[in-house]
């Protein structure tokens, strides 16, 4: 890392989630390469990254300059040259232990090297690598082009220099960052997602309500005032003695098995794994994924747009 800060930076993968990661990073004024293992994954990257910015700018939430983005196959001579990696390949913990052993040869001394995982442990991930204090989680939610969180989880070994660093990097970038003082399964976000879909499926698996009824409450209520007050705020201002009554109440009724729902599994079993097999939770022979993503991102980019207008801490 130079001496002003973050100035070049390289994202590993060109799939789901690195061009998003690669155009937030030109967001912020840093000059990024997208690295692939092929010249059609570099193009296609790239490719991706555009439309995304076109996006964006559509929208108006483009800044009025970008830091220069491009791709290339060239990983040796890029990570070499760089202040910050951050790789966005498979969960797989053996190959990332590989590969940040060898970004670890690789970078010079002070470039930060990052990993996207959602959920594998970056102490492990960590622990081939000879300066570990450098190594730490950025977690994008995807689309990471859209969704405002990055979670930033420091390792055993992390240094507290390197992750404010890049704390202050995602900001300027445009982004709220977090950062997980504790590397433990899920992170943060997750965790409480997974909560939540552990006590939904449980709703389904006992008969209390459908599917489509489940999802039409997390819309319609909580989920419809989470963007601008948070679980915790509203415990708060409804009241301790209030909310802890109720939750000790309710709680002795909710999931608590210590492992992925049983239905959930004999679906996965069954072969019914959602919008790519046809059947999950819903049946997608009439459902469009198209539909619901353009759904989604259109109504991310709305929030987005009212940040922008009346921003809030």
């Amino acid at each position: 890392m130079s001496e002003n800060g973050f100035a070049t930076a390289a994202v590993i993968g060109t799939g789901m989630m690195g061009p998003g990661i690669g155009l937030t990073l030109a967001m912020g004024g840093v000059a990024t390469t997208l690295v692939s293992r092929s010249e059609e994954g570099a193009r296609r990257g790239l490719e991706a990254a555009r439309a995304q910015a076109a996006l964006l700018g559509a929208n108006g939430l483009l800044p009025p300059t970008l830091g220069a983005l491009d791709s290339s196959t060239a990983f040796e001579k890029i990570i070499a040259g760089v202040d910050l990696v951050i790789e966005s390949t498979p969960e797989d913990l053996g190959f990332k232990q590989q590969l940040f052993a060898r970004l670890d040869a690789l970078a010079r001394p002070g470039t930060v090297l990052a990993s996207n995982t959602s959920g594998l442990s970056i102490s492990a991930i960590a622990s081939l690598c000879r300066s570990p204090e450098r190594v730490l989680t950025t977690h994008f939610w995807n689309p990471a082009h859209l969704m405002p969180l990055v979670e930033i989880v420091k390792g055993e070994k992390t240094s507290d220099a390197a992750a404010q660093a890049v704390r202050e990097l995602l900001g300027r970038c445009g982004k709220t960052p977090v950062i997980i003082k504790r590397d433990c399964p899920g992170q943060l976000g997750n965790r409480l997602q997974m909560a939540l879909v552990r006590e939904a499926v449980h709703i389904v698996a006992e008969g209390i309500a459908d599917a489509e009824d489940v999802d039409l409450v997390a819309r319609t209520s909580f989920g419809l005032r989470l963007p601008a007050y948070g679980i915790l705020e509203h415990q708060d201002v409804v009241g301790l003695d209030l909310g802890f009554a109720v939750l000790d109440y309710v709680a002795r009724d909710l999931a608590s098995e210590p492992h992925g729902p049983d239905y959930m599994r004999a679906m996965v079993e069954r072969g019914e794994l959602g919008a790519k097999t046809g059947r999950g939770f819903y049946d997608w022979s009439g459902k469009d994924i198209n539909e619901v993503r353009t759904r989604r991102d259109e109504f991310v980019l709305e929030m987005l747009r009212r940040r922008r207008a009346h921003p809030t801490v």
